[in-house]
């Protein structure tokens, strides 16, 4: 379910961070499901539960998950409020990476179509052709 790259630069918590969030956003993991227990996933990718729960601390903070004691780690349903805020913030990133994109040379076509590829992926991952 996850892989990490352990020869890449990024620290393994931050590895485990983008991956969740990825499975969130892409469908794959739903609405209140269960994460799989910091010790299952420790095993499974050989990584120390400390790296996990670190990980799982700051998809929780971001409110990515939310945990409940002694049931474990769930995917948080998105709240308006909450969705309005992250929008505002993915907002600001994608506006400097626009311009670094526009500094570097990319064309308003070139980044069409990169948002097209994105549409196009999601809609192959959620079954619609």
């Amino acid at each position: 379910m996850f892989e990490l790259d352990v020869r890449s630069r990024k620290p393994i918590y931050e590895q485990l961070i983008d991956k969740v969030k990825e499975m969130i956003m892409h469908g794959i993991l739903q609405p209140d499901e269960q994460l799989p227990s910091v010790r299952t996933l420790s095993s499974q990718l050989t990584v120390n539960p400390n790296t996990i729960q670190k990980a799982y601390r700051e998809l929780e903070r971001e409110g990515y998950i939310y945990s409940l004691q002694g049931k474990g780690n769930f995917v948080a349903p998105l709240q308006q409020g909450q969705n309005e805020s992250k929008r505002a913030e993915l907002k600001e990133g994608l506006l400097r990476l626009m311009a670094e994109a526009v500094y570097l040379g990319f064309t308003e076509s070139e980044i069409s179509t990169l948002y097209r590829q994105v549409l196009d992926q999601r809609r192959e991952e959620n079954g619609h052709d």
